[in-house]
């Protein structure tokens, strides 16, 4: 039996009401589920929150000398802790349960729902990211208050910083969603996900900042959608980037998300036409 997914086509004001309503309950359900099952989330946080910690007296140490490529240690402390809270989005709960469902074919389920599949993952991660981005400023605000606190945002680039903020959700979805979709070609997941992991890590800018990088890094990083994940907002709420080099990366984050979400588009309609479930 090979099914594809409903086309409902075009949806009077009604239906798309009734749609909307279904996306806030979902992203409420998520919510309730995490907060159901917090004691696992808390312990993986209480882990980010060491390395977190562990790598901001790393850089004290390595800057207490003095700035080293753009960065004292007031930037450098801004910067790690905007990073770690970015990087808290959209975690392994949206991939692995998306994952898990289409590797054991549940997601048959999903594509009979008069809701469209993209749009319902997207609302289950907003939901598990009030959680999430409320846990991590916590920690952040904890982490801050233990190193002495941090600068204020650079004032000439602060709204830009809360675009680039408010974008880092629906580009963390759209790496997240397709690394998710690629399950219908690999029928696994583990091998992805740690190479998403990698990619990110190192080209986000979250663990290392990205002028200390090769310089070839730096500027392949510039034209990837990976610095919009950290970087971008790391670096415009420490004051590090101005004027042009301000505005560029922020319209890099928006085309990426985009973007990826019109490839993921493409990604669900030529899964959904191979997708075989036998049943009886």
């Amino acid at each position: 039996m090979t099914l594809t997914a409903v086309d409902v086509g075009p949806l009077p004001v009604d239906s798309r009401a009734r749609r909307l309503r279904a996306y806030r309950s979902m992203a409420r359900t998520a919510l309730r589920s995490l907060l159901a099952y917090q004691a696992s989330f808390l312990f993986g946080m209480l882990a980010s929150a060491f390395a977190a910690l562990s790598m901001l007296y790393l850089w004290q140490s390595v800057l207490a000398a003095g700035p080293r490529q753009g960065f004292d240690w007031p930037q450098m402390k801004a910067y790690l802790l905007v990073a770690f809270v970015a990087g808290s989005l959209v975690s392994s709960y949206t991939d692995y349960r998306m994952a898990n469902r289409i590797r054991q074919g549940e997601v048959a389920i999903d594509l009979v729902r008069p809701v469209d599949y993209q749009w319902s993952r997207f609302a289950e991660s907003a939901g598990f990211a009030v959680y999430e981005a409320a846990t991590a400023i916590v920690v952040a605000l904890a982490a801050a208050a233990l190193l002495g606190g941090v600068p204020p945002p650079d004032p000439d680039t602060f709204w830009l910083f809360v675009i680039s903020a408010l974008l880092v959700f629906p580009l963390r979805f759209g790496i997240v969603y397709v690394s998710g979709l690629l399950v219908f070609w690999t029928q696994n997941y583990v091998g992805v996900q740690a190479a998403r992991i990698a990619l990110i890590t190192l080209l986000s800018g979250a663990l290392v900042p990205l002028a200390f990088l090769p310089e070839w890094i730096q500027v392949a990083s510039t034209y990837l959608p990976f610095t919009g994940m950290a970087a971008t907002p790391a670096l415009l709420y420490s004051g590090s980037l101005h004027g042009t080099a301000a505005i560029t990366p922020v319209v890099v984050q928006a085309v990426w998300a985009v973007g990826l979400w019109i490839l993921a588009r493409g990604m669900w309609s030529t899964a959904c036409r191979k997708l075989t479930v036998h049943g009886g």
